[in-house]
């Protein structure tokens, strides 16, 4: 008897479309390709209805990250499709996230980075090409190790590049062609 073919659900199946056209297949962001390759990234879907039950498994992810190698997992895609749909709801939870890395002892350690659909940096009107540099598919926090982005950033030449580069690349490609990236 053949085991049950493994299911991903179709939000993972979204955000590892979007990392690898995206955030890699763009070079949006330079480090994320070795960590990819090497199959380093947990992928989570998170359940939660609640921003508290959210808060709950971002403290358990936060524990496993700390506990594990780097080797292993070098950092958490956490995807929470059905809370803090709304940006600026989301936006308000992360002042809760940072928190809670304090709280753990982690501050220096790990830190939570973070991506939505509708991503506005301040100062920016919500169609500005620029935001898409932080927008998924789905509410996601990535938890990141800081000595891992020591590393990163030690190797690479010039990381303030990085931001107006990404910029120039979207700017190029526009809101049509983003759409079309990402599409199955």
């Amino acid at each position: 008897m053949s085991a049950a073919p493994e299911t991903t659900p179709e939000a993972i199946i979204e955000t590892r479309r979007w990392l690898e056209r995206a955030v890699i297949g763009l070079n949006l962001c330079p480090f994320a390709k070795a960590v990819h390759a090497k199959r380093q990234i947990r992928y989570v879907l998170s359940p939660a209805q609640t921003p508290e039950a959210l808060l709950e498994q971002l403290a358990d992810e936060l524990r496993l990250l700390h506990a594990t190698d780097a080797d292993t997992v070098d950092t958490t895609l956490l995807v929470h499709p059905q809370v803090l749909r709304d940006f600026l709801d989301f936006n308000d939870f992360l002042d809760a996230a940072d928190a809670l890395v304090a709280e753990l002892g982690l501050e220096g350690e790990i830190q939570v980075a973070s991506f939505h659909p509708d991503y506005q940096f301040a100062g920016t009107d919500p169609d500005e090409i620029g935001n898409f540099t932080n927008r998924a598919p789905y509410p996601t926090l990535h938890l990141l190790r800081e000595a891992s982005i020591d590393r990163a950033v030690a190797a690479y030449p010039d990381p303030d590049v990085i931001v107006e580069r990404n910029i120039a690349t979207l700017e190029k490609l526009g809101v049509d062609g983003w759409r079309e990236l990402l599409k199955p």
